[in-house]
């Protein structure tokens, strides 16, 4: 049966593909350290108290009709508030929007700006990007980030295809690595995107930025999180800006999101999102906006998230570090915010016991899962190239006194190849 071209080349995800394969192998019995998903285990990281208790109590109060299109007006209210406090950032209620999470905000940004065969560069590994572009048949200008950036793209990575773009999409903290944009890399790109806006002519599409910044709560020791319109007051006409209570509050099941940026551009986007229906449930918006006021609340809650995450993969990392101090082939990145952790697992050509040689990295994917019981997202399932040997580890769900022995069981692993 023949169905529409965006149907019939969409590609399958590698991340749903692995997490049938997880959760078959949980279902025969076996133990399986899963670090695979980039959300939460509410027993070990439940949402704020005060959140969970403001919405029960909003359905308790029947708040259970349509919410406004572009978000309730206190809800809007409540978002800029605590973002003017927290970042500094002042805007407008017409431009911000709310939806049932980050996805179909960011699914609206490329819509209301891009044609088909327009350019839009992104750089890999990332989240989705690619399947965004295919949406709008946009023209994919992919940047394979380098580990010794921390996998963030740098100015002189996107110079060479800043012409004739529509739309680049970023990220920081960066959805898979766990990295961040530094001040001086992120002015230096909002400075070529402006230099490239002043280039173009008044009847020409200018060059917006979606700024994906759903983890910038989230950041470990004395890594700070920078955003463009704060260092260039001038990108504000240029950048639309993606958040949401899903992963700083733990409440990824919550679905309240927002985007805010130029008021023509959040325009269209609601208008886009209103044939869709995607906005956030009237009870949960109602309880956000009260939570977000709640700034003790807040503050003693994230004290507390942010301790147990960073405890978590500084402990991984450190583990990683000490196998690769014995000489075995692995490597990590410094965590720096999110709850990710880039680590590296370096095996191909490596021999088995069995005498099977690892050929690429499905393969050392598929025996780091059933040697050591470790699951964890390579890199190419986020674009990067097939043969990256780097890999995402969340710790959304994991449990600390597991950690030793899944380290133990890696390196029991590790050691019997050859």
């Amino acid at each position: 049966m023949k169905l529409s071209q965006l149907s019939e080349t969409l590609i399958g995800s590698e991340i749903v593909k692995l997490g049938g394969e997880i959760r078959e192998k949980i279902r025969q019995g076996e133990r399986i350290y899963n670090f695979t998903v980039g959300d939460f285990d509410p027993s070990i990281f439940p949402i704020p108290k005060e959140l969970e208790d403001a919405i029960v109590e909003a359905y308790r109060k029947h708040f259970t009709n349509y919410p406004a299109a572009e978000g309730n007006l206190d809800l809007r209210e409540a978002i800029l508030s605590f973002t003017k406090e927290t970042e500094g950032l002042d805007y407008g209620t017409t431009e911000v929007l709310v939806a049932s999470g980050g996805r179909p905000l960011i699914y609206s940004v490329f819509r209301a700006i891009c044609d088909k065969g327009d350019k839009v560069i992104y750089a890999v590994p990332s989240w989705n990007n690619n399947h965004y572009t295919h949406f709008v048949e946009g023209e994919h200008i992919v940047i394979e980030a380098k580990a010794e950036n921390n996998f963030m793209p740098s100015a002189d990575d996107l110079r060479p295809y800043i012409k004739e773009a529509t739309l680049i999409a970023l990220c920081s903290p960066q959805n898979p690595t766990g990295t961040t944009f530094k001040k001086e890399n992120l002015e230096a790109i909002c400075d070529l995107v402006l230099e490239e806006n002043k280039r173009r002519s008044d009847s020409e599409k200018k060059l917006y930025v979606m700024y994906d910044q759903m983890y910038w709560h989230l950041t470990y020791g004395k890594i700070e999180h920078y955003n463009p319109v704060s260092l260039r007051p001038a990108m504000r006409e240029y950048t639309v800006f993606i958040d949401a209570v899903s992963k700083v509050f733990a409440a990824t099941g919550v679905r309240v999101g927002w985007s805010f940026g130029p008021a023509t551009v959040i325009s269209k986007m609601k208008a886009i999102l209103t044939h869709l229906g995607a906005w956030a449930p009237m009870a949960e918006q109602k309880a956000t906006a009260h939570f977000l006021g709640n700034r003790e609340a807040i503050r003693k809650y994230l004290a507390h998230f942010k301790t147990e995450l960073e405890e978590r993969l500084h402990s991984i990392y450190n583990g990683f570090m000490q196998l690769k101090k014995e000489g075995l082939p692995v490597d990590a990145i410094s965590p720096e915010a999110a709850i990710y952790l880039t680590i590296k697992i370096d095996l191909t050509g490596k021999k088995t016991a069995q005498g099977v040689v690892l050929k690429d990295q499905s393969e050392v994917t598929a025996y780091v899962l059933n040697e050591a019981k470790l699951a964890v997202v390579p890199f190419y399932a986020f674009g990067a190239s097939r043969s990256s040997a780097w890999y995402r580890l969340s710790v959304g769900t994991c449990k600390k006194e597991e950690i030793d022995e899944m380290i133990g069981k890696l390196r029991e692993a590790l050691k019997k190849l050859s």
